[in-house]
């Protein structure tokens, strides 16, 4: 049973910095893609960043690209999401999310493709 459980997030203030972490338990290799997820209430759950554990590319929202910045070490099987620049527009729960596939370079941010997720974390930014 693959596991994920969070770290990290909290309150800041805008233009702040925030750093998320997904301790990845049972990933029996490294073939799978690793994205982060939020949600905002009153609003839907989208895709904010992913990247393949395997190695290789990686893709972000066009709401988050260059001010947050996903990766992953290896060595201690977790994933991150660095978030600078925050804006009271980035307030959500945020999600970490594996499946198992060939690459992230399809549907990244496709919500019904993961099946494993982790508990979420709140981030909350304010003006």
């Amino acid at each position: 049973q693959i596991t994920l459980v969070q770290s990290g997030g909290g309150s800041v203030r805008a233009g702040g910095s925030l750093n998320l972490s997904c301790e990845e338990w049972r990933l029996i290799d490294r073939y799978y893609c690793m994205a982060w997820f939020r949600q905002a209430p009153g609003k839907e759950r989208e895709g904010v960043a992913a990247t393949y554990a395997a190695g290789g590319h990686t893709y972000y929202s066009d709401s988050v690209k260059g001010r947050f910045t996903i990766s992953q070490d290896n060595s201690k099987s977790t994933l991150y999401l660095q978030m600078n620049s925050l804006n009271p527009g980035d307030t959500a729960m945020y999600y970490c999310a594996t499946r198992r596939a060939e690459s992230c370079s399809i549907d990244w941010d496709a919500i019904g493709a993961y099946g494993h997720w982790g508990q979420g974390t709140q981030v909350t930014v304010s003006a």
